[in-house]
């Protein structure tokens, strides 16, 4: 039997905190996973995984990482405990050569920006997941080069889920208004979403717009959009759809995109989770 194209997803993940709290968000992706295909298994491209190298997790038992400060116990003692697929792992540094992508043995795991999420898209963490590290030393174009390589994944029942947020400014957070947005976040979020639409392979040309700087002051979560970005350039021409938007504490975009998902109109979402206010957002590494 041929296995159905597994689609791609693209979460703007906020707080860790959303996690453990039931939202419009959270519900959301809880009905993402009941609706979708299920997965022989999933790659997910996390933000928070930002090193010099490009590697995949290639253990057995990947641990629950807790790469975060501040935040309440119940945050810090949740596992998700998922089995590791070590043969996707040698099959992914397959299918992208020549680029290459080294197979980790035990340094990593599973980090707060998938598991936050996988926490409502699979709650029984039956399905193995890997995880796809981004690295930092390279320029952006090679990101969206390496999400059209894993393509052929999809034809193979692996969901790619990239994890992170389109809008991503820590500094400017407004705790007491936490469904707001800044008018500079809307702006660069409506683009970004046209420029997925239309023609995601050019998705470097938001790089271009005036409120890019402000945007994504820092690379990390914009990342994982260029993978999913690249997919939907290597899917025939199909783009990468909003699915849920909304915006979290004046300078986050929650905005989520789908390949290969359902034509249905996004979700409008509010309410996402906040942040400790014990922490300052900068330091607190969401």
């Amino acid at each position: 039997m041929t296995e159905p194209l597994m689609p791609a997803l693209f979460i703007g993940h906020g707080s860790p905190m959303n996690t453990l709290e039931q939202n419009d968000f959270t519900r959301a992706w809880r009905g993402l996973g009941r609706d979708l295909p299920r997965p022989r298994a999933l790659l997910v491209v996390s933000a928070h995984w930002y090193i010099g190298a490009s590697a995949v997790t290639a253990m057995a038992r990947p641990r629950t990482i807790h790469d975060f400060y501040g935040f309440p116990p119940a945050l810090n003692e949740f596992q998700y405990p998922a089995p590791g697929l070590p043969e996707l792992a040698a099959e992914i540094a397959e299918e992208v050569k020549p680029t290459w992508v080294g197979l980790d043995q035990d340094q990593w795991g599973l980090d707060h920006g998938t598991w936050s999420v996988l926490a409502h898209l699979y709650p029984e963490a039956d399905i193995p997941v890997v995880q796809l590290s981004l690295n930092a030393l390279k320029p952006l174009d090679y990101h969206v080069d390496l999400g059209a390589r894993l393509a052929g994944l999809r034809k193979r029942g692996v969901m790619i889920v990239a994890s992170g947020n389109v809008v991503h400014n820590l500094r400017e957070v407004q705790w007491r208004d936490p469904t707001s947005a800044f008018d500079w976040n809307e702006r660069f979020d409506r683009a970004a979403e046209q420029q997925l639409a239309e023609n995601p392979g050019d998705v470097l040309k938001l790089l271009e717009h005036p409120d890019f700087n402000r945007a994504v002051p820092t690379p990390d979560h914009f990342v994982p959009l260029l993978y999913t970005a690249g997919l939907a350039a290597a899917a025939a021409g199909e783009g990468a759809k909003a699915i849920v938007r909304g915006y979290a504490m004046g300078s986050l975009s929650m905005t989520c995109y789908g390949v290969g998902v359902p034509d249905e109109c996004p979700v409008e979402a509010d309410g996402a989770a906040g942040i400790p206010s014990a922490v300052p957002a900068d330091q607190s590494n969401i």
